[in-house]
C-alpha cells in the first residue's frame, strides 16, 4: 500500500471516529462535511446538517458577531483561532439547548491561495465548564465570609 493510500486511510479513520465534532463549510458559512462526532454533540444527522448555514449551531444573539469575524476572516486571511489556538464559546443543539463548545479552525486554500473554506474541530465543554462556574460561585463565597469575619 503506497504511502498517500495509507496516509488517506488514517484521516478516513480520524474523522469517522473521532469523539470531537469535525464539520467543514464553504466560504459562505455553508456546512459541507459533518462526522459522526458532530452528530453526537448537536443532535443534528449530516443528513439534515451538510446543505445548512452554520447558523443552526450559533446561538441568535451571537450571530452578528460571529459572521463580521468570519467575513474578516475570509478576506483577510486570518484568524485569532487558528494555529492550535482554542476558543470557547456557546452553540445550540438540535433541540434548542445551549451547550459549550471549545474549537479551533483550520483555512483551506483554492489552488490560487484564497480561502474557499473552513474545517472546525469542536469539542463539548458544558460539563467542565458547569464546574468551572461552581467552583468560582465557591470561591467567591468563601471569600465573602472571610470578609465578613
Amino acid at each position: 500500500m503506497s504511502s498517500q493510500l495509507y496516509d488517506e486511510k488514517i484521516v478516513q479513520a480520524v474523522l469517522r471516529s473521532s469523539a470531537d465534532a469535525i464539520v467543514g463549510t464553504n466560504r459562505e458559512g455553508i456546512l459541507t462535511f459533518w462526522n459522526p462526532g458532530a452528530e453526537r454533540i448537536f443532535g443534528f444527522t449530516a443528513s439534515v446538517a451538510i446543505g445548512q448555514s452554520l447558523d443552526i449551531i450559533i446561538p441568535e444573539a451571537l450571530r452578528a458577531r460571529h459572521w463580521a469575524g468570519w467575513w474578516h476572516s475570509i478576506e483577510t486571511g486570518t484568524s485569532h483561532y487558528g494555529s492550535g489556538s482554542l476558543l470557547a464559546v456557546p452553540a445550540l443543539t438540535a433541540n434548542g439547548a445551549k451547550i459549550s463548545v471549545e474549537f479551533t479552525i483550520t483555512m483551506m486554500l483554492d489552488d490560487n491561495g484564497k480561502i474557499d473554506g473552513l474545517v472546525a474541530i469542536m469539542r463539548d465543554v458544558s460539563e467542565n465548564f458547569a464546574e468551572m462556574k461552581k467552583l468560582r460561585r465557591e470561591l467567591a463565597l468563601r471569600d465573602t465570609d472571610k470578609l465578613q469575619c
